[in-house]
């Protein structure tokens, strides 16, 4: 009886390794596997002087009322409306459910009567909308704004996720081995509440086991023929009062992006995108590059890596978790360079309350770390997020701006989410690093209303269990940033 126990022990120890050897083996695969072709792009450096900032704040003034300046999107539907030979817009966000009280600016629906409105008046036009499986909560519902465009003869693809590497790695091995095999579809009847709002269709219990994977398309770009447009805002209408950034630039670019595009549809087996036809002439000031996924990592790491005495470093930034970044900024300070940070509290979530994380435990780490060069200031949201994404250092006889989709964390930076930003050079006298520094002093300083908040005025508490919480979370990349 021993010997026959011992030997079921030697069965039981065998199987478990094996077991473990081919989940690790899955996870590492899916996680160092070779990237879909024309992802983590960096193009060409391209010389203009045609660039525009855009920005949407929320803000209270001094009296307490409650205001929202509206650019990116009103921009965006007048771009649709001068294209002339083709659009393309990739999107993350794009619905109109909500759950709050509050009357929002109906971003979704705007933008999809200005595509059908294009399409329409221009049926030969080659118009693509491009988006992610989120706004059909994976597969549970249709997405109403997708099908209008959809029946209104618009191109639309949904991007296909699984060809990129996985960030919820420990997760996504049991989900590729046991359940990516049963997906939803919209004609399954949804039983459970849905995560994104209580006011879209119920959902299954297979889209909320794909919705762990967590990974995402999360580009906000736009593309005519005329220019193009690079921006952190969602055409949502639940995100419709949130402060962000965009940047608008005009040809010869346009081609590059378009390729970043092009090589999204490809592997999603989605539809040919148009071409670029126009000039390719590169002149002007002003230094423009498009950067993707992992690209926009190694950029930022290296401008703040060349940072010191004499610089200004400004970054306005929804979430902030990447440790180099940190470590970054914290070593430029330590050669002299001013670092003034503007961060989302992480408090609200479409109406409902957050944690915190990741910015308050950062925010206090940096505090911490007691480098007198680092200022830090709360953006003073209410029902909105300060959902911008934006780095700028002045030094003294140019500017680097680099702005987008690029959240500062590791899904977002490792080539993991799919995400555009726009880089760029400039002289001091260019008009877009004067609006991009006017911006930031407007901000900081409360120059007409109550933006921000000095860290020590409004320092937001974390219990230990909370900041063991955080780590823990960083360490298995199980989060939500």
């Amino acid at each position: 009886m021993k010997h026959l126990m011992n030997r079921v022990n030697k069965w039981n120890v065998s199987a478990a390794l094996l077991v473990l050897v081919f989940f690790g083996t899955i996870v590492y695969y899916q996680t160092h596997k070779p990237l879909p072709e024309g992802t983590s792009y960096e193009g060409q450096v391209f010389q203009t002087d045609d660039v525009d900032f855009l920005y949407d704040l929320s803000f209270k003034d001094h009296s307490g009322e409650f205001h929202h300046e509206g650019r990116i999107f009103k921009r965006i539907n007048e771009m649709i409306a001068e294209a002339e030979d083709f659009v393309v817009i990739d999107m993350f966000l794009f619905n109109s459910y909500y759950d709050g009280d509050h009357e929002m600016p109906d971003l979704a629906g705007n933008l999809t009567n200005a595509l059908i409105k294009k399409k329409k008046s221009n049926p030969e036009m080659e118009i693509v909308f491009i988006t992610d499986h989120i706004n059909t909560t994976y597969g549970s519902h249709p997405a109403p704004e997708v099908q209008s465009l959809r029946e209104n003869g618009i191109k639309v693809m949904y991007t296909d996720l699984k060809p990129l590497r996985d960030s919820n790695y420990v997760y996504s091995a049991v989900w590729r081995t046991f359940f990516q095999w049963f997906q939803s579809e919209p004609e399954d009847k949804g039983w459970l509440p849905n995560p994104l709002a209580s006011t879209a269709p119920d959902v299954t219990i297979r889209s909320y086991l794909e919705l762990l994977n967590i990974k995402a398309n999360h580009r906000k770009v736009v593309v005519t023929d005329q220019s193009a447009l690079i921006t952190s805002a969602n055409p949502h209408n639940a995100s419709g009062f949130h402060s962000n950034i965009a940047f608008e630039v005009g040809r010869p670019i346009t081609g590059d992006i378009l390729k970043t595009e092009k090589a999204a549809a490809r592997y999603s087996d989605g539809p040919q995108l148009p071409d670029f036809q126009g000039s390719k002439e590169s002149g002007g000031s002003i230094k423009v590059q498009v950067l993707t996924e992992g690209k926009i990592y190694k950029r930022a790491l290296a401008e703040l890596d060349k940072a010191g005495k004499g610089d200004t470093i400004w970054l306005g930034m929804f979430y902030l978790a990447e440790r180099e970044v940190i470590d970054g900024l914290v070593e430029a300070a330590g050669r002299g360079a001013d670092v003034r940070i503007i961060l989302d509290p992480n408090q609200n979530a479409f109406g409902s309350q957050k944690m915190g994380l990741p910015n308050i435990p950062v925010a206090a780490e940096l505090e911490e770390r007691g480098e007198e060069n680092i200022r830090i200031r709360w953006y003073n949201t209410k029902m909105e997020q300060y959902h911008t994404k934006l780095l700028y250092i002045k030094k003294p006889d140019k500017a680097i701006i680099l702005g987008g989709s690029t959240n500062y964390t590791t899904r977002n930076f490792e080539d993991l989410n799919l995400e555009t930003n726009l880089w760029m050079e400039t002289p001091l006298d260019q008009e877009v690093n004067q609006e991009v520094s006017t911006y930031f002093n407007r901000i900081w300083s409360n120059e007409d209303a109550l933006y921000t908040e000095k860290y020590s005025e409004k320092e937001y508490g974390i219990p230990w269990l909370k900041y063991i919480g955080y780590r823990i979370q960083k360490l298995l990349n199980f989060t939500t940033y």
